[in-house]
């Protein structure tokens, strides 16, 4: 039997103590651990290392290259994608059998899937932020030239952004990328999300009637009405509404200019970069045009990254730096106060307040989400207070009240 070829991408595993020989349906118990997932078309495994856990996931050769080579671009464009690891070959194989390829991504942390979040009547109380997250996902995968052509409830994971949801792409098979999408190409992509959305809502349909006839308990049943069964339609129509937010090119008389700084602000708070304004005119003393050309979705997270260090999702990211302004105000005027101020905070607030986050939620918890619980539960508390609330006196409250998130809208 010939060896198996691995390329692997630097910073981890070198995954050499994975038996290639065998499939991985028949790796050792031992040697996995059971995770959330979506349903999938290829075999799926999860392999805990020092560090990290890695998804593998068996594919035909040609389709495994494909996706490494998507998965890769979508990175460099900072897509919401999972980040791929590496690829292995296993020459031994018909090419085009299943298994021949094997795509290694590393395991997306405190992520769920979408049937996790399904709870209650009415597609569970989380509805509207998954659905806003999923247009989310959508119109920033096009904005940066990705047609997906397999967009489905299935094909990502969710993880708590603040008081939002986020989506992460977890399936690049069929994925293309573009230096720009045409609106045919986007409406295609769009109508198989609606079409791959309702054969898994069949599927949730079909699953709560089969239950329904069996003696399990009803408490297992997803309670799904009509809306819930219609939700690809609503996806899209989230979607549209988005996609206009970000394309739409306005006309504004010369002396309302303020308005550019206005649509710029509105898209940096949905998360989004702009990179360029482009204005044209037909007249020397005519209306001005406008439309900006967006960027990736990390306009927050991007920032405090560069200032602090620290790897927060966008919503997080938002109310994080709101935090480090509010230490900071009055105390940092010029740019190396500033820089100043972020590590004083990050030592002094952040880090401590962290650690007690972890100590009272345990390791499966995500210490980033609970400090911007933290955060929301002692701007409520100071909100009916009417007054400042120190961050030990708001923390012990917010642990005596079981650690409380956001409220649900």
């Amino acid at each position: 039997m010939e060896a198996p070829r691995l390329s692997i991408r630097a910073g981890h595993p070198d995954f050499l103590d994975l038996d290639w020989s065998q499939r991985i349906d028949d790796w050792s118990e031992d040697r996995t651990v059971d995770l959330p997932t979506g349903i999938h078309r290829h075999p799926v495994v999860f392999v805990p290392y020092r560090r990290d856990i890695y998804a593998i996931k068996e594919l035909p050769l040609a389709i495994a290259r494909h996706e490494y080579a998507m998965l890769r671009k979508l990175r460099e464009r900072q897509a919401s994608a999972v980040e791929p690891v590496g690829v292995v070959e296993r020459p031994w194989l018909d090419p085009h059998a299943e298994g021949a390829g094997v795509v290694i991504t590393r395991y997306l942390d405190y992520s769920v899937s979408y049937r996790e979040l399904l709870e209650g009547d009415g597609f569970g109380p989380r509805r509207n932020q998954m659905l806003n997250a999923f247009a989310n996902l959508l119109a920033e995968l096009h904005v940066l030239g990705c047609f997906w052509g397999d967009a489905s409830l299935s094909n990502v994971l969710y993880r708590f952004d603040a008081e939002a949801l986020q989506v992460t792409m977890v399936d690049a098979e069929t994925v293309e990328i573009h230096d720009e999408l045409t609106t045919g190409q986007r409406h295609h992509d769009i109508q198989i999300m609606a079409d791959n959305v309702a054969a898994g809502m069949a599927d949730i349909a079909a699953r709560n009637e089969d239950l329904a006839q069996s003696a399990k308990p009803m408490a297992t049943v997803t309670v799904l009405d009509d809306a819930d069964l219609a939700l690809g339609e609503d996806i899209a129509a989230r979607y549209h509404d988005l996609w206009n937010e970000l394309t739409a090119t306005e006309e504004l008389d010369r002396n309302e200019r303020y308005r550019i700084s206005a649509r710029i602000r509105r898209l940096n708070e949905l998360g989004y970069e702009v990179d360029d304004v482009e204005i044209s005119t037909t007249e020397a003393d005519g209306p001005l045009r406008f439309r900006l050309k967006v960027g990736g979705r990390r306009f927050h997270s991007s920032r405090l990254r560069d200032i602090t260090g620290i790897d927060a999702t966008e919503g997080q990211a938002r109310v994080i730096l709101d935090d480090l302004h509010y230490h900071a105000r009055g105390r940092a005027t010029s740019p190396s106060e500033r820089a100043l101020a972020a590590v004083h905070w990050r030592v002094e607030v952040f880090e401590p307040l962290l650690d007690r986050i972890r100590e009272a939620a345990g390791p499966t918890a995500n210490p980033v989400q609970g400090y911007a619980d933290f955060l929301n539960h002692r701007y409520l508390m100071a909100t009916d207070a009417q007054r400042d609330i120190e961050s030990d006196e708001a923390f012990d409250q917010w642990i005596a009240e079981g650690r409380p998130g956001y409220p649900l809208a």
